[in-house]
């Protein structure tokens, strides 16, 4: 009888090491970048809505021209599909480097559009070293995933 509870104790103890911790977030989806490689804002859209099922997050970069689809005055189409990831867990950004050289006015932007920071100039950096984050970035709306975060700073390079 004891080497029965002992299996079900060590059986039981697996399965909680195995589980998500209660209130653990699902896993992050990919990275999708328009405006990059000949993806329209559209495309990209709809295959990040494609890959990743409702609730689970994922983040669009969005580069310019594409970005016109961020803006409030966007064709009703353009705005309908940006609501839908919006709604559906993606998070879209674009790159702070063309808000700072005037590619893109952040004022014309809808409410939600996250701007993120890349590599700076060869040399030039104010990440401290062996960080994921420059200062002052927030944190919980960028990928926890390296491979993505570097994807968006390199894309995002100035």
């Amino acid at each position: 009888m004891n080497r029965n509870r002992t299996i079900a104790a060590v059986a039981l103890a697996a399965a909680a090491l195995l589980a998500p911790p209660a209130g653990a977030q699902p896993a992050q989806g990919g990275l999708y970048i328009a405006g990059a490689a000949g993806f329209t804002f559209k495309a990209a859209a709809e295959q990040a809505l494609a890959k990743n099922p409702a609730g689970q997050r994922f983040f669009m970069l969005v580069v310019p021209p594409q970005t016109n689809a961020l803006k409030r005055d966007a064709p009703r189409n353009l705005n309908a599909i940006r609501d839908r990831v919006q709604a559906t867990g993606g998070v879209i950004f674009v790159c702070q480097r063309d808000i700072d050289k005037g590619r893109i006015d952040p004022k014309t932007l809808v409410p939600g559009i996250v701007a993120v920071r890349g590599w700076g100039p060869k040399g030039a950096s104010d990440m401290p070293v062996g960080e994921r984050y420059f200062p002052g970035e927030d944190r919980v709306v960028l990928p926890k995933s390296d491979e993505a975060l570097r994807r968006l700073r390199a894309t995002c390079a100035y």
